[in-house]
């Protein structure tokens, strides 16, 4: 089921701890889990910008934790795609809805308000953003983060800034469009103007040893709708986290390289000197 009214949001789950050397952010803590493990992933600093080494066929999710006392609205993109509707990610879509102090582990592309679709690690050409033909931004996690209006009196009719409310809340304005279907002539078009075709070659082309992110196998997972008027028309924090095979992270700098050979020690053990064989 589509959601198309971003004031109409998905209610976030069940609180869990969030270990404090791994969270980023300032008004919400993200973490990428490892969820075979439950261990989140090391992130890694280079030029002010954060990345997460990931493993093909590894399953993950991503934790949001809210760190304020007020409700918040996380607008949560993978890959440029957002994991709700499944549009091409902007400020503007649903996303979820923390309640204070709340966090929760967000599993999957949201399929309905009882499934998700799993997010794990795949080679670039078999993620969900290159197979619906918007490859351009594969390998970076983006949450986009709202504070709620405090409620008031409703304001003195004027049509025009009540139809502006209403398009920017949800409650009176247009609903927007539904994705297109992958495949579909409008999903076509919209690729076509997204993504030019000199650079969508380009992207092609790079090595298949990039990360993306599948759309997995359907779980379990329930939501609900809630109201949430934004204080503002942009986000008040924008946490982006890029990610890509530990290989081409080491290749890029990002991680120090791993030495094959261990170094030699210059006291492995303490005693004496015992005889050598056969003396």
């Amino acid at each position: 089921m589509t959601r198309r009214l971003s004031s109409w949001l998905l209610a976030a789950a069940a609180a869990v701890c969030i270990p404090p050397a791994h969270a980023i952010g300032r008004l919400v803590d993200v973490d990428v889990i490892d969820r075979d493990s439950g261990v989140p992933l090391t992130v890694y600093t280079q030029r002010g910008t954060r990345y997460i080494a990931g493993h093909p066929g590894v399953r993950y999710a991503i934790r949001v934790a809210n760190r304020t006392g007020g409700r918040v609205l996380a607008v949560m993109a993978v890959d440029g795609v957002n994991i709700v509707t499944g549009q091409t990610a902007s400020w503007g879509q649903s996303g979820y809805v923390l309640e204070p102090w709340q966090s929760a582990e967000i599993t999957g592309w949201r399929k309905s308000d009882a499934e998700v679709a799993a997010f794990e690690f795949t080679a670039l050409p078999d993620s969900y953003a290159a197979r619906t033909g918007r490859p351009l931004d594969v390998g970076v996690i983006g949450v986009a983060v709202f504070a709620e209006r405090p409620a008031a009196p409703p304001p003195r009719p004027f049509p025009y800034e009540s139809r502006r409310e209403g398009a920017l809340s949800g409650l009176t304005g247009k609903a927007a469009p539904a994705a297109a279907p992958p495949g579909s002539a409008d999903a076509a078009g919209s690729a076509r103007a997204e993504a030019p075709a000199e650079a969508e070659r380009r992207a092609q082309n790079e090595s298949s040893s990039r990360l993306g992110t599948g759309h997995g196998e359907r779980e379990t997972s329930y939501s609900s709708r809630t109201q949430f008027v934004r204080s503002s028309r942009e986000p008040l924090e924008l946490v982006s986290l890029r990610y890509d095979s530990r290989e081409n992270l080491e290749r890029a700098g990002v991680i120090p390289r791993r030495d094959p050979r261990p170094w030699p020690r210059p006291f492995p053990q303490s005693g004496y000197v015992p005889d050598p064989p056969g003396w």
